[in-house]
């Protein structure tokens, strides 16, 4: 199957802003070709200057012919504007278009979705790729337009005046072309693969190292604690120093030739006029020597509009790596969940087809129970919650809720029966009102004020003059972690599902929000099933029952005596989680 070009593609997007698209073409190729009338104008100037020569006072014409020579060039400038103003407004309707598909799309996707693909990736494709599609069209194709009609004019120009003189004057652009065709091509398509590649695992590396200074702070480490951070800015540098030092030599070679036509004029003018230096010669020379500098231009405009086509369509390739994903199969005959039991059966779960993340987990949670999974990290606590909640679907076995296969459970329902309150609890630039709003959207304010309160938010609300309406990352108002983590309990608190899944909630709370973090906990779990991932064991101590995990797998079950009582790993992991706390007594005593 014939792959289809970039451009071809783009404009599936663009609607009937395509018609403008195209028109920029015409206007732009256009306006290239009125430019180059001021340089016969320029032309016609300089010979009536050697006809009168020495008496230029004779010389009738020459400000006629400048007034023509701006005239043009204010000509082709303005039809150039408007063959912007076409490209501009296609381009801002494909990139919007774009966003707003791949925006569409990812709502449907799993949510679990940007966890394993990255969110430092997926807002650069989001922002960046489709900003490369808004460039690529609004400036890159009006001027290669443009670009491929000077070299047209120009031919014409060159070859009416002298033809010797133009032949020579394309010996050097030839030679500049074929350079050109060594740097670009497969070679470079690959190039500016590797080179976005590093820049996405740049950008996702930051974006999870930012999220990872609270970590960083509490334990004193520094920037190179994050390894896969500091490697992707070593590997981006080895990069770009390499490609920099491959490109030295042809790029050297490539803008001496383009510039090097007036080697080729010079040698011209000493061959041609051993016989004698004629008038007609002599303009012709003049006027050779003020045009071919265009060639240059024109021939390094094409040199980057080929590099910037590469990057287009390595830009597509990324927007499609995410609009080829599947969302989660929805069925066609929902179920309703009878109650707020949750059942596991045979699960496994796999992030990358290999390593299995859960491997055979059946375990079953009875309406209002309270339990817990604890286990050392990449034990497979945060994919169990996962599956719970069909951020994933598993690879076998099955996940129920109230009795009902979640597949068969649409994806609205389900948001109504599980609620999540993450580790690392995300608010979004509004008040602290509509924040906690977003569990209900319905909600009236009484309603959020009495989840706000049950929440123990109030001192939150205290501190702003403007109360619950205070707007969230504006005018240095922010929230502490554990201020954060308050808020969003009540935003859980306010869609009062059934069933709640805590996942670390308490990792980023300070000591002096912890309390009242566990005191919103309290309020939330009432008369609901609550799961619990927790490495401080202090907060499930009360849990019914109590899941370790270890390599995927449910090592041991009970309550937390009995675990305690039988020396496994749960006892191990309680007797060190003690000496750390009394460690940490003895620091503050």
């Amino acid at each position: 199957m014939k792959k289809r070009s970039s451009l071809s593609r783009l404009m599936e997007y663009a609607g009937n802003y395509k018609y403008l698209t195209y028109f920029s073409w015409i206007l732009s190729a256009l306006s290239a070709l009125i430019a180059l009338v001021p340089f016969w104008y320029i032309w016609r100037i300089i010979r009536d200057v050697l006809e009168v020569y020495p008496n230029f006072g004779k010389a009738q014409n020459l400000l006629h012919y400048g007034f023509m020579a701006v005239l043009f060039a204010v000509l082709s400038m303005a039809v150039y504007v408007a063959a912007l103003m076409c490209s501009h407004l296609s381009a801002f309707r494909i990139a919007s278009n774009l966003r707003s598909i791949m925006m569409h799309h990812i709502a449907k996707l799993p949510l679990g979705f940007a966890e394993s693909f990255g969110s430092g990736k997926l807002r650069k494709i989001v922002n960046e790729s489709s900003a490369a599609t808004e460039t690529f069209l609004a400036h890159q194709l009006p001027d290669k337009a443009g670009a491929v009609a000077t070299p047209c004019g120009l031919l014409a120009l060159l070859l009416i005046f002298d033809w010797r003189l133009g032949c020579l004057s394309l010996m050097p652009v030839a030679l500049g072309f074929l350079i050109m065709m060594s740097m670009t091509g497969k070679k470079m398509e690959q190039k500016m693969k590797e080179y976005q590649n590093a820049l996405d695992n740049m950008s996702n590396e930051a974006v999870e190292y930012v999220r990872g200074i609270p970590v960083v702070k509490t334990f004193g480490q520094t920037v190179y604690s994050f390894k896969k951070f500091k490697a992707s800015i070593d590997n981006y540098g080895k990069w770009v120093i390499s490609y920099t030092k491959e490109l030295r030599m042809p790029m050297m070679f490539y803008t001496a030739a383009v510039n090097g036509v007036f080697v080729f004029l010079i040698a011209a003018a000493f061959f041609f006029t051993q016989g004698g230096v004629t008038g007609r010669f002599l303009l012709n020379l003049l006027f050779y020597m003020i045009i071919t500098p265009v060639i240059a231009v024109t021939l390094t405009k094409i040199m980057f509009m080929s590099e910037n086509e590469m990057i287009v369509a390595d830009a597509l390739e990324r927007i499609d790596s995410v609009l080829t994903l599947n969302p989660l199969p929805e069925t066609k005959a929902p179920q309703q969940p009878e109650d707020a039991s949750i059942e596991l059966k045979h699960v496994r779960f796999s992030y990358d087809g290999e390593k299995e993340a859960v491997s055979d987990v059946s375990l079953k949670i009875e309406p209002g129970e309270k339990v817990a999974f604890v286990g050392p990290s990449g034990g497979g606590k945060s994919t169990l919650a996962n599956l719970i909640s069909r951020f994933f679907d598993p690879q076998s076995g099955t996940v129920k809720i109230g009795g009902v296969d979640v597949r068969n459970i649409k994806k609205e329902t389900l948001m109504d029966t599980v609620s999540f309150v993450f580790q690392d609890s995300r608010l979004i630039k509004a008040s602290i009102l509509d924040n906690v709003r977003m569990g209900k959207p319905e909600a009236s304010k009484e309603e959020v004020i009495r989840a706000l309160k049950a929440a123990q938010c109030m001192d939150i609300i205290r501190k702003f003059p403007q109360g619950a309406d205070t707007v969230i990352g504006t005018k240095g108002v922010y929230l502490s972690g554990g201020e954060q983590q308050r808020i969003a309990i009540a935003r859980a608190i306010l869609k009062n599902t059934p069933i709640v899944i805590l996942d670390e909630a308490t990792a980023f709370a300070d000591p002096d929000n912890e309390i009242q973090v566990q005191s919103a906990f309290d309020e939330l779990a009432k008369g609901k099933t609550v799961v619990m991932i927790a490495h401080r064991l202090s907060t499930v101590e009360n849990a019914d029952r109590i899941y370790v995990l270890s390599k995927g797998k449910i090592v041991e079950t009970g309550q937390k005596t009995k675990l305690c009582e039988k020396g496994g790993m749960f006892a191990k992991m309680w007797n060190e989680y003690q000496t750390q706390v009394q460690w940490k007594i003895a620091e503050e005593g």
